[in-house]
Order: structure tokens, then sequence, then C-alpha cells
């Protein structure tokens, strides 16, 4: 190697890195890959006892590939970003019915699965086969473009293409598997967002954000948009035998596929509640109670969610079918549901009657 950046990365790697994350025992293209898509937008002791789930109940490729979406939904329940769940389980299936259950080992082909993009690839190439692949995620970005001082959003094409050359320039031959986990270790132990331990950092003496005291400056932040405020009723339908009535989300959207709680157009006054639900569901409801409601933020704008818990006292047409289901709390809790439907259902219910 005759790169002096990748020369101290690994030697800090090799003293200071992670060594014994989850994924690194038994490690094998379909570990890494499960690992580096629940990573993305997620820190790593958020992912740890997710992913241990994960593989215990779908330690293989095939496992996954033969799974219910349900069940895929479900694991994933709480990990936010829910079309990564989907795309997995579509990714997996790819696997296993158009490359006879192994993945590629070349990073074009693996690019063809469903949403495996550059850097994925690289890390699963680089990770499992030690194959060099350079590789770009969110704590990469931030080390690259504070070394080299690249100004502007990573999100903005022309900066994203320096950023890649930079990273391409400074993957090794040698050893790529310990240099793509210890430049990924470097951005989020050391050259972290906020307060950068940069008098640890092992590549400081030729680094151009430090030289100049501006690591505040890199990575550039995206252009400012105000998040538009959005509201919805969110219904707690409860029949006679305590089962819940549960709705699937549309498969594409916000929580696509997990199974939620009935919602309602927020023109409905609390008074209109009892007529909606007979028009719009075919129930017949008694008086509802008010929950105390809650602000849920997605990545583009806010949900403002009142809920409000509605016995049934009569049904004319809701039936268990694809996109509506009756399920008890305790059954419910094991389906894919959404962080709000989750919490309404296991917190207890601030009430108030109408």
């Amino acid at each position: 190697m005759t790169d002096s950046f990748a020369d101290r990365l690994l030697n800090w790697y090799d003293n200071h890195g992670r060594h014994n994350l989850p994924w690194h025992h038994d490690r094998n293209a379909y570990r890494v890959w499960v690992s580096e898509i629940m990573l993305q937008q997620t820190q790593v002791a958020t992912v740890i006892p997710y992913f241990e789930a994960f593989m215990a109940s779908f330690p293989d490729v095939q496992a996954l590939a033969a799974a219910p979406v349900d069940d895929v939904l479900s694991h994933w329940s709480g990990l936010g970003y829910y079309a990564r769940a989907r795309n997995l389980h579509k990714a997996a299936r790819q696997v296993v019915d158009e490359h006879g259950g192994e993945f590629p080992q070349d990073q074009e082909t693996l690019e063809t699965l469903t949403g495996i993009g550059r850097s994925t690839a690289a890390a699963i190439i680089a990770q499992a086969f030690g194959k060099r692949a350079a590789i770009l995620d969110g704590n990469v970005k931030r080390v690259l473009a504070r070394y080299h001082a690249v100004p502007g959003w990573p999100g903005q094409t022309p900066v994203l293409k320096q950023l890649w050359q930079h990273a391409e320039q400074h993957t090794p031959d040698e050893r790529v598997r310990d240099y793509t986990q210890g430049i990924m270790d470097l951005g989020a132990m050391v050259c972290t967002r906020s307060k950068p331990a940069c008098e640890s950092c092992p590549v400081n003496n030729d680094c151009q954000a430090y030289a100049r005291n501006e690591t505040k400056l890199y990575p550039g932040s995206k252009p400012k948009k105000e998040k538009p405020e959005k509201t919805t009723w969110m219904l707690i339908l409860e029949d006679n035998e305590g089962r819940i009535l549960l709705e699937r989300r549309p498969p594409s959207g916000i929580w696509g596929g997990l199974w939620s709680l009935p919602e309602l157009d927020p023109a409905y006054g609390a008074e209109e509640l009892q007529e909606a639900c007979e028009t719009k569901l075919g129930l017949a409801c008694s008086d509802p109670q008010l929950i105390g409601g809650f602000r849920h933020t997605f990545s583009h704008y806010h949900l403002h969610i009142q809920p409000a818990k509605l016995p049934v006292t009569g049904s004319t047409k809701v039936a268990d079918a694809d996109s509506q289901r009756w399920v008890h709390r305790d059954q419910a809790l094991t389906l894919g549901l959404p962080a709000p439907t989750r919490t309404l259902l296991t917190e207890p219910e601030q009430t108030t009657l109408l």
C-alpha cells in the first residue's frame, strides 16, 4: 500500500476499531448484506438486537426468501424506513430464483438486486469476499468531505462525484475488509457529526478541515426546507371480543405493507366519528373516547396523530380480508406495525370521554 491515509487508518483500526460486531461472526454475503441494509440511517447500537433477532428467524437467504413478507416486516417493526425490509425480501427472492441462492461476487450484478446501490454492493464485495471495492456510506462521506475539504451537500451530484473519487483513491488493494470497516468506524467513533474528536484522529495531520478549524462546515448541509404538517384521526376500534381492527397499508408510500390502525380525514369533527365509522367502515360504534394526541415525524413531513377509541357494537360489512383483520392485541404485536400503532396498542390509554 502506498496511500498514507489507508496505512494510518488501518493502524488505528487495529488498535481502536470494532472487531466484534455480530455480523463479523460467521461472516458471509448474506449477513453482511442484511447488516448493511439495517445500518442505513440507523445507529449500530440500535441495529444489533434487530440483526440478532432477524438472523435467529431468517438464518440464510433461502429462509428469508421463503418467509411471508408479514414476518419480515414484523421483525423490522421499530427500525423505520420500511421500504428497506420489503426490498430485502424481494432481493432475497431474486438471489434464490435468479442466482441459485448464491450472492453474485461482482458489483454490477449485485446492483441489479432490489435495494442494493453502489456503496452497499461494494460493502458486500469488500466485507464478504475480501475484494477491493470503495464504499461511501454516510460516515465515509463525512470523513472524506472533511479530510479533503469538499464543499457542498453530498446529495448533490457534483459533490458526490468528488467524494467517490476520493473513496476510490484511498481504498487499498490489501486488507480491504479491515479498511472498509475502519473508515466506517472512524466516522462513527471519531469523525462524528458534532464535536468530532479530531485530536484522536489518525489522519488529522493533513486533514484540511481540521487545519482550517472548519470541521463544522463539512460536509455541507442539505438545503433546509420547512416540513409540511399533516393531521389524521387514528382509530382504535375494539369489538366485544376484545379484538382490534387493523388495516394493511398500500405496498408503497408511508408504512408500506404494514398493518396499521384505520385512519380518518381530520376534517371530521370528534362528534362525527361515529357516523364516519358507519359510512366509511360499516361499523356501528358507541361514543368515542379521545386519547392524548402526539406528533410523529417522517423524513419529509410531520404527522399529528389524534387517536380515538370507539367500542364497536355492530358490523355491517367488515370481515377479515387481505386488507383488514380483526386481531387481539397480543396477536397484533406480532405483526409488522408502524411505531405509532405499536405505541397505541401497548401503552396505557389516557382517554377523555366526549
